[in-house]
């Protein structure tokens, strides 16, 4: 129900603030502001991505937790997807991500609300297969009076 709320009510606050600004400024500004934080707002992701991706390349190098440099690298793309969409209050929350002092804001108060279940890692099972100790494999027995048809394999017995 919150998710149909806010679907309906974000365009309902934008036409709202398309109206507002178009009749203080015209329609050829507003247009103009809107497209500039387009253009600003793609610079400004592109820059802040490369330092996130820097932030989790180094964490993974370091064999540190990556969940704070992904989540940051999360809210920069949202931010992006925030200000390309046409409107004045998707792009102040697209710049508000923007600023890692708001990120880490906002992790803190994601992390807060969030409990881990479980954890694991290393490669998950294969069904079919439980242990780990079963090689699978084909072999021919080599005896001395069995010569290889080949020649000699090097792993016959003299």
């Amino acid at each position: 129900m919150w998710l149909f709320v806010l679907f309906l009510t974000i365009p309902l606050i934008e036409i709202a603030l398309f109206v507002q600004v178009g009749g203080l400024i015209g329609l050829w500004p507003t247009l103009a502001i809107v497209v500039l934080t387009a253009i600003l707002g793609t610079s400004l992701m592109r820059n802040q991505g490369a330092l996130a991706m820097g932030q989790i390349r180094s964490s993974f190098n370091e064999l540190r937790d990556p969940t704070e440099p992904l989540a940051h690298g999360a809210m920069i793309l949202l931010a992006g997807a925030l200000l390309l969409t046409p409107g004045f209050f998707t792009d102040s929350f697209g710049f508000l991500l923007l600023i890692p002092a708001f990120r880490a804001l906002a992790y803190r108060w994601v992390g807060a609300r969030v409990q881990v279940q479980t954890f694991t890692t290393g490669p998950a099972p294969r069904p079919g297969n439980a242990s780990r100790d079963v090689i699978d494999g084909e072999y021919e027995e080599v005896r001395k009076d069995n010569p290889p048809i080949n020649g000699s394999s090097g792993w016959t017995q003299h």
